[in-house]
């Protein structure tokens, strides 16, 4: 009974410090900076993938990325992101590629906004510094989604490959390759968040400390995506009916709307866990300025 109390506590004390914290208004704010910063991100990678010579892996690596978007989500935006991508950038360091970098940090921004009030820390680094950080996050996972996508393109060969030497093995497990591929997807989000919580907001926190969030943020992540290409399945005329031309960019949006809250959530959460077991006298905020081995202490 007292792990159920405790469980109980921490999570109803994340919620209210959730409300606390106007977390409905910061989850809107990242969605907003999010799909803003979507297509300057998808700018970005066409960019990067035209100075490499290979302009199919960033199709490849949006695929990717949209992989975890419910069905009805993604095709909504398909058509933009695919006009986005068929659009021939080779000058990586032209104004309007280093423009995309920066307008593509701003999602990053707002993800340090929400960590920053969900983990009680003030802001103590500079501007520019915290904008430097942001756009080296940014070109960090273009190169990582182009590697990724990389990676696919080569799936097929390899799988011929191994076919010629194990054809019982890979005939019979090609399900498993599949979900393999969804495997290799969830574990980069789970890196993504890992850095995210670790250190993209002030402070210090350990991994273990951060674990209940990110194991939170991926399962209800999962969860609210599948509800909701259900819940598009059956009412996806409404939007269309609502909004006319402007439904696909409404139901990307209140997508991202309900990641972004579970995302804030998550941050909440881990911030009840750590003040649950604080030493009496010690606050949040200091305990987080701190080691973890001093925190104990």
């Amino acid at each position: 009974m007292k792990a159920i109390r405790y469980i109980y506590v921490v999570v109803m004390d994340a919620f209210y410090t959730f409300l606390a914290d106007d977390g409905w208004a910061i989850a809107s704010h990242i969605a907003l900076s999010t799909l803003m910063a979507l297509f300057p991100f998808l700018i970005v990678l066409t960019s990067l993938a035209g100075f490499v010579g290979s302009k199919e892996l960033a199709d490849q690596a949006a695929s990717l990325m949209l992989q975890i978007w419910p069905k009805q989500v993604a095709d909504s935006i398909s058509g933009e992101v695919h006009d986005v991508l068929t659009t021939t950038r080779t000058g990586i360091l032209t104004i309007g590629a280093a423009l995309s970098v920066y307008f593509a940090s701003n999602g990053v921004e707002a993800l340090r906004v929400a960590l920053n009030r969900a983990y009680a820390v003030v802001e103590m680094r500079r501007w520019y510094w915290l904008r430097l950080e942001s756009i080296a996050y940014t070109l960090i996972a273009a190169f990582t989604a182009l590697a990724m996508a990389f990676l696919i393109v080569l799936g097929p060969l390899i799988i011929e490959a191994a076919r010629r030497h194990i054809p019982l093995f890979v005939e019979s497990n090609e399900s498993i390759l599949t979900w393999l591929r969804y495997g290799i997807t969830i574990s980069a989000l789970v890196v993504a968040l890992f850095i995210l919580h670790a250190w993209l907001p002030a402070g210090r926190r350990s991994f273990l400390q951060i674990m209940p969030g990110i194991i939170f943020t991926v399962v209800a992540s999962l969860v609210s995506g599948v509800v909701f290409g259900q819940y598009l399945a059956r009412f996806a005329n409404n939007y269309v009916t609502m909004y006319a031309g402007l439904a696909s960019v409404i139901i990307a949006l209140v997508f991202l709307y309900f990641i972004a809250a579970i995302f804030v959530y998550g941050g909440e959460l881990n911030a009840a866990i750590i003040k649950s077991r604080l030493p009496h006298g010690v606050s949040l905020q200091a305990a987080q300025s701190l080691k973890p081995a001093e925190t104990q202490a």
